[in-house]
Formats: structure tokens, sequence, C-alpha cells
């Protein structure tokens, strides 16, 4: 008999979802066991994969132009014409050390809690603009391309790991997969969201230039 999941649910229970997409993926705690094997393997090469992330954002204006946008309380960062924003500067600094501290604390997180589920929601609603004025606002489409490359660089990382027996890699690279498309039903779970939301509001201001149908003139 079919295990009965509740789509409801999926919606507003984190902890539901995740379960959800646990067992269809089969990740279990020797997943993140895997994860936290890997963890000493890459923390020495993670300021390099990070620097290498932006270069490649940094090579198509696309993505580039997402951090000409100061962030919310970063007071290190003014866009001028005179000044433009490279990698050296403070604010991608700062943002390089965001993305080491999530690459070390998603392969060092034993206990898959709920605050740590929050986290990993937390990373992708703030790409939205459901997380208020701190949203960034990115278009899917780079969030998508970006997770893809940041987990090649793993997996490359994990293949050039000369230590580390076959099985090992194989459990490592099996977790890296299945945590990337958690993460990523993470972002999109609430592009959904933000995509059902400007849906409703265009219906409803459509509906609001529409004459009423009991009116009487």
């Amino acid at each position: 008999m079919a295990e009965h999941i509740d789509g409801n649910r999926l919606q507003l229970d984190l902890r539901y979802r995740f379960d959800y997409l646990a067992k269809f993926l089969n990740f279990t705690s020797d997943d993140i066991a895997m994860l936290n094997t890997f963890a000493p393997i890459v923390f020495p090469l993670i300021p390099v994969l990070s620097d290498t992330v932006y270069r490649k954002l940094f090579s198509f204006d696309i993505t580039k132009q997402y951090f000409l946008i100061r962030n919310e309380g970063f007071e290190g960062f003014m866009p001028r014409k005179q000044c433009p924003i490279t990698l050296d500067s403070a604010q991608m600094a700062f943002r390089k050390d965001m993305l080491s501290v999530y690459l070390k604390r998603i392969l060092t997180q034993g206990d898959w809690n709920d605050a740590f589920l929050q986290y990993l929601s937390q990373v992708g609603k703030m790409h939205t603009n459901q997380a208020g004025s701190g949203a960034i606002n990115v278009d899917y489409i780079h969030v998508n391309t970006l997770l893809a490359y940041l987990e090649h660089l793993l997996i490359d990382v994990l293949c050039n790991a000369d230590t580390t027996d076959d099985k090992t890699k194989r459990g490592i690279l099996m977790a890296i997969n299945k945590f990337f498309w958690i993460q990523n039903d993470f972002f999109t779970m609430h592009y959904l969201i933000e995509a059902k939301a400007n849906s409703t509001a265009e219906s409803v201001q459509s509906e609001t230039k529409k004459p009423s149908k009991c009116c009487w003139l």
C-alpha cells in the first residue's frame, strides 16, 4: 500500500517536507556521515572554491548585476561609477565569507534538526522577495545554475582526493548529490510561493478592473 503524503502539509510543515524528500531520495544518517567525512578533505580548499564561484558569477553581466545592490546593514560598500565593484571589494569579501560559512556548516552538521532545516530554507528565501527588505530577488535560473556549478566543484575536489578509497568516494558523491537536490527544493519552494503570490495579486488587480455583476449602472 502506498504511503499517504499530505500535499497541503508539504507546503506548510518544513520538517514534514524534508522527511518526504529524505524518504524519496533515501537520504539517511549515512549520507550525513558521508558529508561529515568529506569535510576535512574540502575544508582547506573552501577559500579557493568560494573565490571560483564568484569569479564565475562575475563572468556574466546578468549575474554580476546582483552584486551592485548594497547588502542591508552593510556599510562597507556603496556603488559608484568611479569606484566599480571588483572581486576584491569589501562587499565581495563578505559574500565569500558567507559562502564559506555555508559550506562548512552543511558539511559538519551532524543533527539535521529543525533549526538547521530553517537555515537551509532561509538560504533559499533570502534570494527571493519573500524575505522583505533583506531579499536579493535573484531570478531562479541563476540559482539553479549556481547550485549545479557548486556541486560540480565539490565533486571535482572529491575525485582528486587520492587518500580516499573508491567506496567512500561513492558514498560521498551520492550524499552530495542528494543534498543539493534537497537544497534546490528549498529554493524552489520559496520561488513557487513568490510566483503564486504574484499570480494572486495580478488576479485581484484584474478583477478590480472588471465591472461588478451587480452594478446597476
